[in-house]
């Protein structure tokens, strides 16, 4: 249910390639075999063409309107040098679309995030011409160079469009580039959740207007799996934290639960929103250990709430010891 998606060797190699010759501009990856994986370092057939012509005779012809990309591009004359763009088209398969956008600060960080300047989105291959990053530049005046984890989270900073409006909310800072705006009442019931007062769930969500963390209305307590599956919704992400209450070997045990569910049918929204949802996921895990002392047991990422079974999360919780068999002898002929 995990990802544990992480780069490859081989992209590691093409990408310490790329930093240490300016005759590439620039390198290509995918997800493939659960690894970051290169496709192929984009170098122009003569040095000294500008970043526009090598947009569009290197980088266009392999930008398709159905399948996402990773594109790290040589776009600066001064370090950080780089941009890494993660192209994710609307008629992209789903779990394609959600692998590519959890994985994005992955990507980054693995390979160094002091080597790039910026990274955003984009959804349609004229994003990725010239007239498209001309356009993105016109929007977005670079600022002083910011490393990935500084500005995906500096994103968030947004969420003061709270406005006072409804529940009152805090922005927590975790570190200095890194803030995020939660209610007061998602606060409060995390760590109701952590003092073990009776409450077994906390459920979370986004507020697409001013980007916060906000508490899903409480429900009647699940006291199994399958009645935590019915509370998630099918139709929205949610965060969920959940105390397992169970017996196993004959020992009451209440492990803490994370999961993170995305369904399918969420794709239907604007990317913008879709978005905020993997990239706000670890802001929720170091809010909920932050402010409350929460460190689940177990993290489980799945598309549909109706995946998560409790078959399989007994079996992530309680793995069963490989039992080896003792080499048996083969009997000899005729005995």
């Amino acid at each position: 249910m995990q990802s544990g998606i992480s780069a490859s060797q081989e992209l590691v190699s093409q990408f310490n390639e790329l930093l240490g010759s300016d005759r590439h501009f620039g390198l290509l990856a995918t997800i493939a075999s659960e690894q970051l994986q290169p496709l192929r370092l984009l170098t122009p057939a003569s040095p000294g063409a500008s970043f526009a012509s090598n947009v569009a005779s290197l980088l266009q012809p392999h930008v398709k309107p159905n399948e996402a990309l990773y594109v790290i591009l040589r776009r600066h004359a001064t370090a950080p040098a780089l941009v890494a763009v993660t192209y994710v088209p609307d008629t992209a398969p789903v779990r394609q679309k959600m692998l590519f956008a959890s994985t994005r600060l992955t990507l980054v960080r693995e390979l160094g995030s002091e080597h790039f300047r910026e990274t955003y989105f984009a959804t349609t291959p004229e994003e990725l011409s010239p007239a498209g990053f001309e356009k993105h530049d016109a929007h977005n005046a670079l600022d002083a160079p910011l490393t990935e984890e500084e500005r995906s989270l500096g994103d968030v900073r947004r969420a003061e469009q709270e406005a006072g409006a409804g529940t009152a909310k805090r922005e927590i800072h975790l570190s200095t580039h890194m803030a995020t705006s939660v209610a007061e009442d998602a606060l409060a019931a995390l760590k109701e959740l952590a003092a073990g007062d009776g409450r077994s769930l906390v459920m979370l969500k986004i507020n697409p207007d001013s980007e916060s963390i906000e508490l899903v209305p409480d429900q009647a307590a699940p006291s199994s799996i399958p009645e935590l599956v019915q509370a998630i919704s099918p139709a929205e992400p949610r965060f969920t934290f959940y105390r397992f209450a169970h017996t196993h070997a004959g020992s009451e045990t209440s492990p803490l639960l994370f999961f993170y569910t995305c369904p399918s049918s969420f794709s239907t929204k604007a990317i913008k929103f879709r978005m905020m949802y993997p990239l706000m996921k670890r802001a929720v895990l170091s809010v909920a250990e932050k402010e409350a002392g929460l460190r689940p047991e177990k993290k489980f990422e799945v598309e549909e709430p109706s995946e998560i079974t409790e078959k399989a999360v007994l079996e992530e919780l309680h793995p069963q010891a490989e039992v080896k068999k003792g080499f048996n002898r083969p009997k000899r002929p005729g005995r």
